[in-house]
């Protein structure tokens, strides 16, 4: 297995207060990872540390097989990132920052400029300066700098914040194409669930600062479970139906309203018979998969871990 990003026992102190703890991520070559958690979580910590921003407190950095150190010139060259919110130049244009960029970062392409904003969506806005821009405009530009010195590793922290869904589908497909087509490694991270279950070939999941696991999305789809989920106005009475009437053992209630049925014999028809037979009111009858936001929160409580 080869790994273009390891760390061992990452570890951040604030005035004695551990932000990021023990982390040991495993990168591979060629695919997105999707660093998944909620706001708070030492997300942007870890990224910050990844890209040699700030200093870990302990443990090691190891990227393209190389310790990172602070003389680790040669290897930030390979890497492009957005950390936080992109920052620009306001009063020039988005050429014009990119080919700073550029030049600073030791790298003297046009057409590697031109391609970069032409795989976000913003060629042809020559004479537009970037304090004209939308957030969404200024986020896309943030993604075309990060690429455009053509890195091997990209760290992305939060890029479709700001975005409109439109927005987020470009970009979700940019990641994709550059990974596929290109042979980029992604790290890019999230909070929104859906995309990250769209978009990641891993699943780094974080809260309070730990990594509580790294997993697959072709594993978590080859757990994911079909069940029947009810919206009821009487739970007690369904529950009664279900065991006594049905013989349904295999169901889970989720709260006052919601039941889930994993029985896969019983169908939704012969759901709805047998409770309408015992007048209890439907709102809904659906059948429906598992999905990555309840193997994220089930991660959660086996962890007994709560999101904030």
């Amino acid at each position: 297995m080869t790994y273009i990003l390891q760390t061992s026992q990452l570890t951040k102190s604030y005035n004695g207060k551990e932000v990021a703890s023990g982390v040991d991520m495993h990168v591979k070559q060629g695919e997105i990872y999707g660093f998944l958690g909620p706001n708070g979580a030492g997300k942007t910590t870890i990224m910050k540390m990844i890209t040699n921003l700030i200093k870990p407190t302990s443990g090691d950095i190891e990227i393209f097989g190389s310790k990172l150190t602070d003389t680790s010139v040669e290897v930030l060259k390979r890497m492009g990132t957005i950390i936080e919110y992109p920052i620009f130049y306001e009063r020039l244009t988005a050429r014009e920052n990119l080919s700073l960029h550029c030049e600073y970062m030791g790298y003297y392409d046009d057409k590697a400029i031109e391609q970069a904003l032409e795989l976000v969506k913003l060629h042809n806005i020559d004479n537009k300066k970037v304090k004209e821009f939308s957030l969404g405009m200024k986020q896309r530009l943030g993604i075309a700098r990060a690429i455009s010195t053509k890195p091997e590793l990209l760290v992305l922290d939060e890029p479709i914040n700001g975005l409109d869904p439109v927005g987020i589908k470009d970009l979700r497909e940019l990641f994709k194409l550059l990974c596929r087509e290109y042979g980029v490694t992604l790290i890019v991270s999230s909070h929104i669930l859906a995309e990250m279950e769209q978009m990641a070939d891993t699943i780094g999941i974080i809260q309070h600062g730990k990594l509580v696991k790294e997993v697959t999305m072709k594993s978590i789809n080859g757990e994911q479970t079909e069940y029947i989920e009810v919206m009821i106005l009487d739970v007690k009475k369904a529950v009664y139906v279900l065991e006594e009437k049905l013989k349904v053992r295999n169901y889970k209630v989720f709260d006052e309203r919601t039941i889930r049925i994993y029985d896969v014999d019983l169908t939704q028809a012969e759901l709805s018979k047998a409770f309408v037979m015992h007048d209890i009111g439907i709102e809904s009858i659906n059948k429906k998969h598992s999905s990555l936001e309840e193997y994220f929160l089930n991660t959660m409580n086996e962890k007994e871990i709560h999101i904030s």
